[in-house]
């Protein structure tokens, strides 16, 4: 085998092994797998303070999501790349667990970020920790048990209408935030095209809100969106022609 074609067949190994490491800790499309990590809260248990964060979803009632989310630590959170993903928790082995209450479902909208002061933080890699709403904590565990160690697993996420498509930006500069997306929900790719135009990759800004050039003011929006199980679904003709910046359409259909 020569020198080129080693470097290939290493390359394919290390992306193998990569989406392994991945699955293995539950960030990778939907999991049956149960692994170790631990939980705390933020916020009030009317909670204001989880509300907007690093995911871009801005208003968790108005979105269909409430108080059943978490933020995720830097192992989990991925660079952004989790959110939307939905997460069964349950508290396990600790005299805060409160018994016989099963298991709760919650989604990833934000990230809980490292503290590298000493003793250094819950959320500092690489700990798969779970900082969650105040009302999802006591659901599991004693409010003054402050943080417990949990058993968490990938879930599909179980959403009520369509995929959600809020237009942001600027006639030159487009931004859509994705959400309220079933099945694994954490996107990983997508696209938008007008009804005058062709297909347009988008990127990744922050969270789940992506972007693309101008050009598309006026015309019929269509998307395509990829989740992180592999699967794609085309939403055509989502946005009328009258769209405008800082509006929300909903698709036909979900995942």
């Amino acid at each position: 085998m020569n020198r080129s074609m080693s470097f290939v067949v290493l390359l394919a190994i290390l992306a193998s092994v990569s989406d392994v490491v991945l699955a293995n800790y539950g960030l990778t499309g939907i999991d049956s797998g149960w692994y170790d990590g631990h939980a705390t809260f933020y916020g009030d248990i009317n909670g204001g303070e989880t509300m907007q964060g690093a995911c871009g979803y801005g208003n968790l009632f108005s979105q269909g999501y409430g108080l059943e989310t978490a933020a995720l630590s830097t192992a989990l959170f991925n660079n952004g790349k989790a959110c939307g993903a939905c997460f069964e928790i349950a508290c396990t082995n600790s005299q805060w667990c409160l018994p016989n209450v099963g298991s709760i479902k919650i989604t990833a909208t934000n990230f809980c970020p490292p503290n590298y002061a000493p003793p250094g933080g819950w959320c500092n890699p690489p700990n798969k920790h779970f900082d969650l709403s105040q009302k999802m904590f006591v659901s599991i565990a004693v409010y003054r048990g402050g943080i417990v160690p949990v058993r968490y697993r990938r879930v599909a996420c179980q959403k009520r209408g369509g995929v959600r498509f809020e237009l942001r930006g600027n006639p030159y500069y487009i931004m859509v935030l994705v959400y309220n997306v079933g099945g694994a929900g954490d996107v990983t790719s997508m696209a938008v095209k007008g009804d005058r135009s062709k297909w347009t990759s988008m990127q990744r800004n922050w969270g789940q809100v992506w972007n693309a050039g101008g050009g598309l003011v006026g015309q019929q929006l269509s998307f395509q969106v990829q989740t992180s199980d592999g699967r794609s679904m085309t939403f055509y003709n989502v946005a009328p022609t009258s769209w405008g910046f800082g509006q929300t359409f909903e698709a036909h259909s979900n995942f």
